[in-house]
């Protein structure tokens, strides 16, 4: 029942972001005139993709406007990138409106509010803090940070003088992480305007004109139109939310745990395929999210020790070694991709699962040694204290089916009737000596 039970989620974890992919995503009214996107969490490829749908559908159904909503701690610089780029060469007026209050858009968010047509700000938002850092939370080099930080300063001036906003406060947010408050950046002009509300948005937005980055200048006529909201389909939301480090890193040791499952158990099957599947998973968020594979190395190599223990007796080598490589390889996994604090791996969750996978590893080899150190009996030892079934009246003698086989047999007390249960209590040569067994009650 069990197995079942995990094999029907199973499947409804690959079946659902299918149906997503057919049904998701549509918007919920026909040729809409204002087409609202909503992102919030961490900017990766998955976020890029929905980015570009939603432009190149409001641009097909000749839209108003793009509205993006935006709440994010930041994300990868090469999906900022691809994101930056696709609106400043929208052939549809973008407006970027950090969202709802207490929301923020960090870092990376920082180069996609300036890139917009008009950005906005809800009160009570922040935006800002872009300067870049490494993913993993270890040193840069000094020469590589500061070309680093010089580009990503240079190109968020190009983004703002583009637009017609403060370059130099923009080149702060980069070179001093130096953050804003919604009045703040209005003050400064890195965005046009405040709003409350996305009708109070929509209302403020009419009439002002932008331009496109074909040269075309367009008013932005928003009375009576309606607003259509273009959600993320289950498969863009299914990628994004496994293309988050810690994410990643759970899959990854998810994936070890059943796989050293499967292999300490043969043909448990549920386990292998679970550790299977996770595996596939964690190599495309590893991908998705730039991991250095020097990390992912040090953590097959930990799974690997971890397999060897199994097989080879260490007296807790291997197991220790491969925990130092589990340790050291979750630290360096993100070492290389420059981005936001938002794209590294929990300490925390770094020691909790390496504790959880040695107290795995030290029930797994505990379970091996005691099974080999019991007593295995064989042959006629291990006929002994076994059922048998009388196949003619012991009286006392007679013959016994037992493991399947015929044998002379008789009995040690009271006359057994054919058919009847007896309890093998000795073996001599090609005879069993049997007892009747007590029935209960």
């Amino acid at each position: 029942m069990v197995k079942t039970f995990f094999k029907i989620v199973f499947v409804a974890l690959l079946v659902i972001p299918v149906v997503g992919l057919v049904w998701g995503g549509a918007v919920s009214a026909a040729n809409p005139d204002i087409h609202v996107l909503r992102v919030e969490g961490t900017i990766v490829p998955a976020v890029y993709n929905y980015i570009n749908r939603g432009i190149s559908q409001a641009e097909e159904e000749g839209a108003a406007v793009c509205i993006i909503e935006l709440n994010t701690p930041g994300g990868l610089l090469d999906s900022t990138d691809k994101i930056v780029t696709r609106i400043m060469n929208a052939d549809v007026p973008v407006v970027v409106y950090v969202s709802p209050k207490g929301a923020w858009a960090a870092s990376a968010g920082t180069f996609i509010t300036l890139s917009a047509h008009i950005a906005a700000m809800t009160p009570g938002t922040t935006i800002g803090a872009a300067h870049p850092v490494s993913g993993g939370g270890e040193e840069i080099p000094e020469e590589q940070m500061k070309k680093i930080t010089e580009f990503s300063a240079k190109w968020i001036e190009t983004i703002a003088m583009e637009r017609g906003r403060n370059f130099s406060e923009a080149r702060l947010a980069v070179t001093e992480s130096k953050s804003f408050r919604d009045d703040e950046a209005l003050e400064c002009n890195l965005i046009d305007l405040r709003a409350d509300s996305l009708e109070s948005l929509i209302s403020e937005i009419n009439g002002r004109e932008v331009t496109l980055a074909s040269g075309e200048k367009v008013t932005i006529d928003t009375t009576g139109c309606g607003v259509a909201s273009n959600e993320m389909n289950a498969v863009e939301r299914f990628l994004q939310v496994i293309s988050d480090p810690n994410i990643a890193y759970i899959l990854l040791t998810l994936a070890t745990v059943g796989l050293i499952t499967e292999i300490s158990n043969p043909g448990m099957i549920f386990p292998g395929v679970a550790g299977g599947a996770s595996l596939i998973l964690a190599f495309y968020s590893l991908g998705v999210l730039n991991a250095y594979y020097g990390g992912m190395l040090l953590i097959l190599l930990a799974v690997g020790l971890f397999v060897a223990e199994l097989f080879v007796t260490s007296h807790g080598a291997l197991t220790a070694g491969g925990i130092a490589a589990l340790v050291i390889g979750s630290l360096i996994l993100f070492s290389h991709t420059y981005s936001s604090p938002a794209m590294e791996v929990s300490r925390g969750l770094i020691a909790g699962v390496t504790t959880a996978v040695a107290c795995f590893l030290i029930f797994v080899i505990g379970a091996i040694i005691r099974g080999q150190r019991r007593r295995k009996a064989t042959g006629a030892e291990g006929m002994i204290g076994e059922l048998a079934v009388a196949r003619t009246p012991l009286g006392p003698d007679g013959t016994v089916l037992a493991k399947g086989e015929l044998w002379t047999a008789a009995t040690e007390g009271e006359k057994v009737e054919r058919g009847e249960e007896v309890i093998i209590t000795k073996v001599e040569g090609l005879k069993l000596w049997v007892i009747k067994k007590l029935k209960k009650g």
